[in-house]
């Protein structure tokens, strides 16, 4: 709502009258007649003073009023750059506006019940899902494909507005709630800010995955293992130790669940996508490994899922995954001499975009595909390559929800020692220790988030 201010302009005409009696009276001098000037009526100091004020009084309105209209139209162009320029919010079909989400998380706590009746204790899983309900995997594809098809600053100003996925609004509720009563939330109470949503409109429906694969890997099926992709700075530490605390100290490679460190006699490690399928199933076989993690390559979405595995990855808010991974790398000194986090990230082009990369696995040369107008139709066919090859996976966890993520590590993977999930590990930790008092997660997402940089302090925009 926009309050216009208006204001009246007063003219104050001063009229004299002359008559015959008043007329100006003249003198001679130099034998010409010289008129004298006319002389004004002598105002009282009361009505002089009267006069002055309300003068004063109107020019200073008229002044008030157009500094309120400047300041407003300052304001404004402030707010519209600061939101439009350069990337201004796109209406996204479908998607509510961040005021109406309260309305619908009221009206979704009525729907609740009748969906969980048709829904079993272990929730649903492949065909059945699909035959219940179509789910709400497409409507948010389309979502993200109309927003990677924009200008990067555009993607993220719409993101910042319109909320399309809702986890900006169960975050800032989680946060609040978390800081509140100072300890991590029950179930009952993440409920209350996010009730289960209804069958259509869930993403993880229709469900891809193959259940087969991660019942084998839980019955201990020979040859089957877990394929861990690792994205850095994202909880892949975690993940790992989560691992070492559930699977045979026999089954698990010696460095950072990468099993490739040995086979390539300890000069690389995390390269799967570097190993066919052959040699993969044959030297975990032969080794007896359950654990497989591929950091620095792209999942190889052409046959890896063919692997005997079961697979999982986890992920972290984009900004501060990357800050994190600069604090690692430089300001901790490992290797990395610069101290500008700008300059740093001009120069790794690699990470940059490392999410769509890592699942869509693109021919080389596609980093320049992700940005221009020109390639819009390229990044909507990478970013949907990327979305259903996570759709396909059986577990992707979130760094900030860690500690919430329990129930479907034991019934996915099978793990019954899930502490790992809300211990803070820190890779090569000898090399650089931190003493900021977040060895253990006690508060779930706000832990995480008091332990990670804010980009808003060390981010130019």
């Amino acid at each position: 709502t926009i309050d216009y201010m208006k204001g009246r302009s007063t003219t104050l005409s001063h009229i004299s009258h002359t008559s015959p009696s008043t007329a100006s009276p003249s003198t001679m001098r130099n034998g010409r007649r010289i008129k004298r000037p006319l002389r004004r009526p002598i105002l009282s100091s009361a009505s002089r003073n009267s006069t002055a004020l309300e003068t004063i009084f109107l020019i200073g309105l008229v002044i008030a009023v157009f500094i309120a209209f400047w300041l407003y139209q300052l304001v404004s162009i402030l707010v519209s750059s600061s939101v439009g320029e350069p990337g201004h919010v796109v209406p996204l079909p479908g998607v509510p506006s961040p005021g109406g989400l309260l309305q619908q998380h009221q009206q979704q706590q009525g729907q609740v019940g009748q969906s969980q009746a048709v829904i079993s204790a272990g929730g649903l899983r492949g065909k059945v899902a699909s035959s219940l309900t179509g789910g709400g995997f497409k409507h948010y594809l389309d979502i993200a494909l109309d927003l990677a098809s924009l200008e990067p600053s555009e993607a993220l100003a719409t993101m910042e507005q319109n909320d399309p996925f809702r986890t900006n609004y169960f975050d800032n509720l989680l946060l609040q709630k978390e800081t509140l009563l100072k300890r991590t939330l029950t179930i009952d109470e993440i409920k209350d800010i996010f009730p289960c949503p209804r069958l259509d409109e869930r993403i993880t429906l229709p469900d891809a995955r193959v259940e087969q694969k991660a019942k084998d890997f839980r019955d201990g099926k020979d040859g089957t293992f877990l394929y861990f992709q690792h994205l850095r700075k994202a909880g892949g530490t975690n993940f790992c130790s989560l691992a070492e605390k559930n699977l045979p100290q026999k089954a698990q490679p010696h460095y950072y669940c990468m099993p490739d460190m040995g086979w390539s006699g300890n000069k690389n490690a995390g390269y799967l996508h570097s190993w066919s399928n052959e040699e993969i199933i044959t030297r975990m076989a032969k080794q007896g490994f359950r654990i497989a993690g591929n950091e620095w390559e792209n999942f190889a979405v052409s046959r890896h899922f063919d692997l005997p595995a079961v697979f999982a990855t986890s992920f972290r808010k984009p900004l501060d995954r990357a800050l994190s991974q600069f604090r690692f790398e430089c300001i901790e000194d490992r290797g990395c001499q610069i101290k500008d986090v700008h300059k740093w990230w001009d120069r790794r082009m690699d990470l940059w975009n490392v999410y769509t990369k890592t699942f869509a696995d693109p021919p080389v040369g596609a980093r320049n595909q992700f940005k221009g107008s020109e390639h819009s139709k390229q990044r909507r066919e990478m970013m949907a390559t990327a979305i259903d090859t996570l759709s396909k996976f059986h577990i992707v966890l979130s760094m900030e929800w860690l500690a919430y993520a329990a129930p479907q590590v034991k019934s996915i993977l099978g793990f019954n020692d899930v502490s790992a999930l809300t211990t803070r590990v820190r890779p090569h930790i000898t090399q650089a220790k931190r003493d900021d008092g977040q060895e253990h997660n006690s508060l779930g997402s706000a832990s995480i988030k008091k332990a990670s940089w804010d980009p808003k302090e060390y981010l130019d925009a």
